[in-house]
């Protein structure tokens, strides 16, 4: 694994992209060139916030890390107020991510925020497809834009129908799997999507990975606050993960593996 660094990284652009999420861009050439598909820093957002804020890499490329976020509370906020030329303090790239080496077609299932992570992906697997979901037209309109250029198929699924498929990414999940034989599923969203994600991987015998979002404070896996209970022991989701075989976080003892 490569040793995490600290970089002070000049914002490019911090621009809203729908209501309430914004799409900051950095040059930080290094960073780029050693990020992962999956990884994600921790940004010391100001001098006022005792503990850095993890954000998951969306794109890393041409010296330009891109990072999605949602405002949420003050934190956040503060972040959405930076402007292009303002410096960040970044730590990373930090924990394992995504396997890019699978040999045939992935699919990619992402709900809000967890599209974010799925984007790195796209960027470095060249036969991938990618199954949306979100609230409305409005969480989900640009994702698509971005995806657009790196994948392949594009599904979509809206909670309230306003577009694409009404209903969840788990209740179109299964027609997207008769269109074609997926080598594996990568997902990033609620947890709950993400069980019902794995269920359906498991009961297609699809290798299926997901991205695990907890709340950290140091992101090296010495505070032990976002640690997970596992099929194999006590895991870190910063070190160990964030992504994780489906089968290991979400079955217990005893299960059938599929």
């Amino acid at each position: 694994m490569t040793m995490a660094k600290i970089f002070d990284a000049e914002i490019k652009s911090n621009t809203a992209v729908a209501e309430n999420i914004f799409r900051l861009e950095l040059f930080a050439q290094e960073l780029a060139e050693t990020a992962r598909a999956g990884q994600f820093v921790q940004v010391k957002l100001a001098d006022e916030f005792t503990l850095r804020r993890p954000l998951g890499i969306a794109s890393a490329e041409n010296g330009v890390v891109k990072i999605f976020y949602r405002v949420v509370g003050h934190g956040t906020e503060v972040l959405s107020a930076k402007k292009a030329g303002d410096t960040l303090n970044l730590l990373g790239a930090l924990g394992n991510g995504f396997d890019t080496g699978v040999t045939g077609r992935i699919l990619l299932v992402g709900g809000g925020m967890g599209l974010a992570p799925l984007l790195s992906v796209a960027e470095k697997v060249g036969e991938v497809d990618v199954l949306i979901g979100g609230k409305n037209r409005g969480e989900v309109e640009f994702w698509i834009k971005e995806f657009k250029p790196e994948v392949g198929k594009v599904f979509i699924t809206t909670d309230d129908g306003s577009f694409g498929s009404l209903g969840f990414v788990t209740n179109l999940l299964p027609e997207v799997l008769d269109y074609e034989d997926y080598a594996a599923i990568y997902t990033c969203g609620p947890e709950i999507m993400m069980r019902g994600v794995a269920q359906i991987a498991s009961e297609n015998n699809i290798p299926c990975k997901v991205s695990l979002e907890r709340r950290m404070a140091c992101g090296l896996g010495v505070c032990l606050s976002c640690s997970i209970d596992t099929l194999s022991g006590r895991k870190k989701i910063c070190k160990d993960g964030p992504v994780f075989d489906a089968r290991e976080v979400f079955m217990k003892a005893g299960e059938n593996h599929g």
